[in-house]
């Protein structure tokens, strides 16, 4: 994971809007995982937003494609006090994920995906801008138009965690991330509220239109 790039931090402190974010995943075994290109739009209180244009390209070894739609992808707070951890009120107190939000623009069914996730970091770009790094653990929690919510690729989390050696307490963990995840989806909790016509997160929403509004000031 670029271990000579310098440490990762918890926070983009400073990060500005409009600044460039590259999202780079990995796979347990350190093998490269889905790269995708954005845009920082800013932060609330549920984690740090990041606008990410339809025609970027999207990569991963052996795959490429050039999105389809708008989405914004949010990254929860990765420093949490113990009473955030424990507040009963918030959506969710794991902060293992990260999470792509769509809108009906987009042609598929989608329209939360959280690829539930561990090490999760910062790192500053030269000259300027961020990386987000994010070791992906297989588990899907997805909203779809059409489904509904569901926990996908249990198969995969179970052979990965074979092949590469899961420790028993991260496997523990990240069932339990995902089963939280789950409920919060299922319930409309905090930025998973959905609008009940289209699915859409109504938090998501507002950021997307934000991520609009800079790409076409800045003549994206």
């Amino acid at each position: 994971m670029g271990a000579d790039a310098g440490p990762l931090r918890s926070e983009p402190a400073g990060a500005m809007p409009g600044e460039l974010v590259v999202a780079r995943a990995w796979k347990y075994d350190g093998g490269p995982h889905w790269v995708v290109p954005g845009t920082y739009l800013g932060a609330d209180a549920a984690g740090h937003w990041i606008f990410q244009p339809a025609g970027a390209f999207v990569a991963r070894p052996g795959a490429g494609f050039y999105a389809a739609s708008d989405a914004v992808c949010l990254i929860p707070h990765q420093e949490r006090s113990d009473r955030e951890r424990a507040d009963p009120e918030a959506a969710v107190r794991t902060a293992d994920w990260v999470a792509t939000f769509y809108d009906a623009a987009h042609p598929g069914d989608f329209r939360i995906y959280i690829d539930v996730s561990t090490a999760i970091g910062w790192r500053p770009l030269q000259p300027a801008g961020w990386e987000i790094h994010s070791v992906d653990m297989d588990l899907d929690v997805i909203r779809s138009s059409t489904r509904g919510v569901y926990l996908d690729d249990e198969d995969e989390f179970a052979e990965h965690g074979a092949a590469y050696g899961y420790p028993d307490e991260l496997v523990e963990r990240m069932r339990a991330s995902a089963a939280e995840l789950v409920t919060a989806v299922e319930g409309g909790r905090g930025v998973f509220e959905a609008d009940p016509e289209s699915g859409a997160s109504r938090a998501a929403r507002a950021w997307l239109e934000d991520g609009r509004r800079l790409a076409s000031s800045s003549g994206g």
